[in-house]
């Protein structure tokens, strides 16, 4: 089976001026056939997400006559904002709506769904979407556009920035894709006010984004993050945060977006594969938005120089939202807007500066959580995730079933490239259930086609092994496949074990059974709702490779060294001396030296081929 969401890097959709003006050809046609006697551009199969759909097509009908000035457009646009103004725009409160500080303020307003008391929580991020919208259509409005109809929209794009700044509470699902899309939606609705009154929106916004998002950002991996529904970072709505705070970069100049979108990207380039491949979030464990993203990538991509446009997006919705039959639907069409607006253009090489939290070489990369555990490895086109035993998930040592990969101090790390190669060497202090304090080093090196890891630490009792991952997912083409093996050799003993018991709370990688799934079912909320992080820590047991002790391994010490991807025969050679310890594998010789023999206790590491 294939993984539904994740398919080709988003970079490989064209994305000249021809290719978009073919896009928005296509959207033309389809929207001029759609068109009812009444206005409505809506898919006759939308029902939720509905406050923002019908005009979003009119955006983009509207650009497309900037571009081209079909004389069919005019009509379009005018009819279809007619209905959207008529029949989309509400000023009554919508019954069960809980976020309300105003009761009965008049103030228009979008709906997630048509029907009043259905679903309404959904209203706050309509109306920030139905704001971007109603901005953009301003923007292309001059010869298109009568007075009238212009300063109805203006007023209701006013009047919707109002509402969700003074009659709701700002981000009330805690995201800060919506939270930072509210702030653009201000920033661009300023342009369209007489200075007496787009001043203070301009002023209100950007104090907002100050107080109630970069104030409240959240630690993961060493970089401050938009928090997005009660976690750091999302698979699907992390990127789209990217690409609000590159619009609002663009419009305002400020450098605040700035800088906390290189920070972002640069998180971003730092836990997402070589092959683009990623997997996490607390909303979405692996749905990876599509069109929604470019912006952002691209953007920030050139501006840190790093190729995040190999990220794998849902290239159904490459250009536009769709409905199930293929067939465009409007809502989040001011992304597409933006991006046929902006110019910059992919920049497609990776960064070579070595980074805390990943190493990456070729097709071959690691990313690493907060406590320097692997949290992802590519190799051979494979994708590993961290394995659970007893509950404990992670990369490392286990002795009597204790993981040994939760740090008990300062996490070292060291980086050297020479030789074509690339290494990092990870010293944790580690304690186990005897309460003795350990140093586990892991070494990690890469040709750009394998990796070979190697771990050392003072010796176990019992019959340790090193959890070495659980084989999940691999390139096919323009896919990413559902897998239960890969390519790997062990110097030990290797086992590739699956649970014994059945049950959510253990995972089994020979199941049609996608990660996200099996972390919703443990979640403590509904599909949707619930946190698939949350949910995936509450899991037991998985399928894991597990890789016994090496053979030689010097007096002392338990070795385990591994090598994913292709390669011949693999029996590393193991010393300890006076240097520290020494590894030769068939690729190279890498000496760990000991940290207690540096002045300021930082781990050595020479590597030569």
């Amino acid at each position: 089976m294939h993984l539904p969401h994740q398919r080709r890097p988003l970079h490989d959709l064209p994305d000249t001026p021809q290719a978009y003006d073919a896009v928005l050809s296509d959207v033309t046609e389809q929207a001029l056939a759609r068109l009812t006697p009444e206005g409505s551009l809506e898919h006759p199969d939308a029902h939720d997400d509905i406050g923002d759909t019908s005009l979003g097509i009119t955006s983009l009908l509207a650009l497309a006559w900037q571009r081209g000035k079909d004389p069919r457009l005019p009509e379009a646009v005018r009819r279809s904002l007619a209905f959207h103004l008529r029949e989309r725009v509400h000023t009554r409160d919508n019954p069960g709506y809980p976020n309300l500080r105003v009761t009965d303020s008049g103030l228009p307003h979008a709906r997630y769904v048509r029907e009043a008391g259905a679903h309404p929580i959904g209203d706050w991020p309509s109306t920030v979407w139905a704001l971007l919208q109603a901005v953009n259509v301003l923007d292309a409005a001059d010869g298109l556009l009568g007075d009238d109809q212009r300063t109805a929209l203006t007023r209701a794009a006013h009047g919707h920035w109002r509402w969700l700044t003074e009659a709701t509470f700002f981000n009330p699902q805690e995201a800060g894709n919506q939270a930072i899309g509210c702030v653009v939606g201000g920033l661009m609705l300023a342009r369209h006010l007489p200075g007496d009154r787009g001043e203070p929106v301009r002023s209100r916004a950007l104090a907002l984004y100050t107080e109630e998002i970069h104030d409240r950002r959240i630690p993961d991996r060493g970089a401050l993050l938009p928090p997005e529904h009660g976690g750091a970072y999302d698979n699907n709505y992390g990127p789209i945060s990217l690409s609000f705070l590159a619009q609002a970069h663009r419009i305002s100049g400020e450098e605040v977006f700035a800088e906390d979108g290189d920070t972002l990207a640069r998180y971003l380039d730092a836990r997402l594969t070589s092959g683009g491949f990623d997997i996490g979030g607390p909303r979405y464990g692996e749905q990876h938005s599509g069109f929604e993203s470019v912006l952002g990538l691209r953007y920030f991509g050139r501006r840190t120089g790093t190729d995040l446009g190999r990220y794998r997006g849902d290239t159904l919705w490459g250009r536009h939202a769709v409905q199930r039959d293929g067939r465009i639907d409007g809502h989040f069409a001011f992304m597409l807007v933006w991006q046929i607006q902006d110019t910059t253009r992919w920049h497609r090489t990776p960064a070579t500066v070595p980074v805390r939290h990943q190493l990456r070489s070729g097709t071959v990369s690691v990313a690493f959580d907060g406590r320097m555990t692997p949290s992802l490895i590519e190799a051979a086109g494979t994708y590993y995730l961290p394995a659970a035993v007893r509950r404990r998930h992670g990369f490392g040592p286990v002795t009597d079933g204790f993981l040994l990969c939760r740090p008990m101090g300062e996490v070292r790390v060291r980086d050297v490239r020479a030789h074509g190669l690339a290494a990092k060497l990870v010293t944790q202090p580690v304690v186990g259930r005897d309460h003795v304090l350990r140093h586990v080093r892991s070494l990690y090196v890469t040709d750009g086609t394998a990796l070979w890891v190697t771990v050392a630490v003072e010796r176990l009792g019992g019959a340790p092994y090193l959890l070495s991952g659980l084989p999940y997912a691999a390139d096919d083409g323009d896919r990413v496949r559902r897998v239960a093996e890969g390519e790997v050799a062990s110097a030990g003993t290797l086992r590739l074990v699956h649970p014994t018991e059945s049950g959510p709370d253990h995972f089994d990688a020979r199941a049609e059974l996608t990660q996200e799934q099996a972390a919703f079912a443990l979640a403590a909320d509904p599909r949707g709702y619930g946190n698939p992080d949350e949910g995936w820590r509450h899991l037991v047991g998985s399928s894991a490779l597990e890789a016994g002790p090496a053979p030689g391994t010097p007096e002392g010490l338990h070795v385990f060294a591994v090598r994913y991807g292709p390669g011949g025969a693999f029996a590393p050679l193991l010393e300890n001396g006076e240097q520290g310890l020494t590894v030769r594998t068939e690729a190279f010789t890498a000496v760990l030296g000991d940290p207690a023999g540096d002045a300021s206790g930082e781990p050595g590491l020479t590597l030569n081929v």
